[in-house]
């Protein structure tokens, strides 16, 4: 059996924005937009893939817990709890 990958692994920006755009020297990459979310919800970025016709983009958003997805986190809810 092959390397087994770990989920931190499986979600860096790299991996994701290979899997998404599989680049190539004839198709490069550009990033043309990093900030913030919104104030509470982190990094996010804005990927092209530079194609022929037209560029072709997608954001990526950073987690809390250093992962990457396509999908930006849920915002934290208020919690009542009683002591």
């Amino acid at each position: 059996m092959g390397k087994k990958m770990g989920i931190a692994s499986e979600r860096s920006l790299r991996s994701l924005v290979e899997k998404w755009f599989a680049p190539t020297s004839e198709t490069p990459l550009r990033v043309t937009r990093l900030g913030r979310a919104q104030s509470h919800q982190g990094t996010c970025v804005h990927i092209e893939l530079l194609l022929s016709t037209r560029p072709v983009g997608l954001f990526f958003f950073r987690h809390r817990d250093g992962s990457w997805c396509v999908f930006p986190p849920e915002a934290e809810r208020l919690v009542m709890r009683v002591h």
